[in-house]
């Protein structure tokens, strides 16, 4: 696919130079660290050198207070407390740290994770009655409830207390909860919004634990906290960037027995990344709340011993393959249906409905569309008589408010600017269409038709020197808002041992006219159909980002050029 080269507007040169003089980086640094938000020496030493000390007091938390009150209230009159939760990564990994830290202080306590098919999104009408036949009379909903406004009501005539931890936009109404936890709620002063759902049960468990008088034990559960961070694609910013960057320090020392299973599943050494709990941990999570419960997934994340975690890891890792076979075969139709019909190409979007696509994985395949046609997609199965689905966005396209100008066709939505899930009636399945094409094709610009790589910065080999490449690497752990940066180098040329490797992907020796000496390893994933160009001796201009190996342990550090594109120099 055609990808458009975009160079980022650069800081003005006088906030450059002063970054430069303050912080002693050259101006490429500068630039990149203004772009994130550092523009003086305190900000950059508190991006530099994230600590634990940089944490908010969680009492800040509007509603902190009051969850904890009632949390201690039913400790000391020994009640049953229910602790619910989404069945993705986020929420599994948030109810496992709040239950495992409470059930450390509190005998009768349970862990409940809907069903996704029999349930769906949410706190459901099911699991209140649950709640009320197994007498509980608190409920901690962990990743949602924010618009529970139904059942939560139903649970407070039950005599059941809810306590809401939700790091979703909230609507024009708030559940009428017992407390609220969600930086995002309007009367919410908490300095950091954009906590993950793990994050926020990570900061009831710190305040907890003042009244517990065992602080220290709440840094266990950084691992879960930055997995939810990762696979939730929150931003790796202020408070996040903090716990992300605590949270890998442990997972690649001490992790967990389920995470460090599942890990060594994926055949994963240290060190973890960011990229490694997306593309490795998180798949493995989910496979079991998208193909069978995800139970499975709290029960390995609660696993104190490896031997029975290796047991539990291996059906996941199972689940994992055959989320992988359906996922696969999905996709192929999907793409079919496309291209069997040739108005499909001049349209803004893509909508896209079979009663018999596996409910569990259409998010997956809205993505992989993505990646094919480059439009805002939905794809839609049958559940329960209603078509129910997953929509996934394109740059700059904000779904949710997308979705908000079909809100008449729709029985419920939810989601945020880039994914969205949303349940309608068969009847209203062309309506829908029709409509979110015209609002696609009203919002969509030409431009933003073709997917773009935004270029941060212009760089030689020779600008690669070890002081350069030392703080670039401390500048992770990346990810939204602070994704790793990507730079241009132009008439580039490969050693000579160019070859295709693995699924059509180029591994390359590239190094610049001005100094055949100074040489980089470098991969173009996907890329292997430009072989001809890079044999023929023709220079080039790449734009890639730069990633650090560390292959085995004991070995040296070496850098990679990862490629994103690559074209002939003018």
């Amino acid at each position: 696919m055609e990808r458009r080269w975009h160079h980022r507007e650069a800081p003005s040169a006088e906030l450059t130079e002063a970054l430069t003089q303050s912080i002693k980086v050259d101006a490429v640094l500068a630039q990149l660290l203004l772009n994130r938000g550092v523009f003086d020496f305190k900000t950059a030493e508190h991006f530099f050198k994230p600590n634990k000390h940089l944490l908010h007091d969680p009492f800040l938390m509007h509603g902190m207070s009051d969850a904890v009150n009632r949390i201690l209230r039913a400790v000391e009159k020994k009640e049953s407390i229910l602790i619910y939760g989404d069945y993705d990564v986020d929420g599994t990994t948030a109810v496992s740290l709040v239950y495992h830290y409470l059930k450390s202080h509190h005998a009768p306590i349970q862990y409940y994770i809907p069903d996704r098919y029999t349930e769906g999104y949410g706190i459901s009408n099911q699991s209140i009655e649950f709640a009320a036949q197994h007498t509980f009379t608190l409920i901690i909903a962990l990743d949602c409830g924010i618009k529970a406004l139904e059942p939560i009501e139903k649970a407070k005539q039950l005599q059941i207390d809810v306590i809401v931890c939700d790091h979703h936009l909230p609507g024009p109404k708030l559940p009428n909860a017992h407390a609220i936890l969600n930086p995002k709620q309007k009367a919410c002063q908490y300095p950091y919004k954009e906590l993950s759902g793990a994050g926020i049960g990570f900061k009831l468990i710190q305040a907890l634990s003042k009244s517990f008088h065992d602080e220290d034990a709440t840094w266990a559960y950084l691992d879960l906290v930055v997995s939810s961070i990762a696979a939730d694609m929150v931003p790796i910013t202020g408070e996040n960037r903090v716990l992300a960057f605590l949270g890998l320090q442990q997972i690649n020392l001490y992790p967990r027995a389920g995470l460090k299973v599942l890990l060594e599943g994926g055949a994963i050494k240290t060190p973890v990344t960011i990229s490694t709990l997306v593309f490795t941990l998180a798949p493995r999570i989910n496979a079991a709340g998208r193909m069978k419960h995800a139970h499975m997934a709290v029960e390995l994340l609660l696993c104190d011993e490896e031997s029975q975690a290796v047991l539990l890891s291996a059906e996941i890792n199972d689940t994992n393959l055959l989320r992988r076979d359906v996922d696969s075969e999905t996709t192929l139709q999907a793409i079919e249906m496309v291209k069997s019909n040739p108005e499909n190409e001049k349209k803004f979007s893509t909508v896209l409905f079979h009663s018999g696509w596996h409910k569990g994985i259409v998010g997956i395949v809205a993505s992989r569309l993505i990646e094919q046609f480059y439009k805002p997609t939905i794809i839609l199965t049958e559940s329960d008589g209603k078509l129910t689905g997953s929509a996934r966005s394109v740059r700059d396209f904000d779904l949710h408010a997308a979705l908000e100008q079909c809100s008449d066709l729709l029985l419920q939505f939810g989601g945020h600017k880039f994914a969205a899930g949303l349940t309608l009636e068969k009847s209203m399945l062309n309506p829908f269409m029709l409509k979110f094409e015209e609002v696609a094709s009203g919002m969509i610009s030409p431009e933003q038709r073709i997917p773009s790589l935004e270029i941060e910065a212009e760089l030689t080999f020779e600008q690669l020197t070890p002081k350069f490449l030392k703080v670039l690497e401390k500048m992770a752990p990346h990810g939204p808002s602070n994704l790793n940066p990507l730079f241009i180098s132009k008439n580039v040329q490969d050693s000579g041992w160019a070859q295709v490797t693995g699924q059509n992907h180029l591994k390359l020796q590239l190094f610049q006219k001005q100094n055949v000496n100074l040489q980089f390893a470098a991969i173009a994933y996907h890329l292997g159909n430009l072989i001809d160009l890079i044999q023929s001796k023709r220079p080039f201009d790449i734009v890639y980002k730069i990633i650090f190996t560390k292959p085995g342990s004991g070995s040296k550090r070496s850098i990679q050029l990862v490629i994103e594109d690559l074209k002939p120099s003018v």
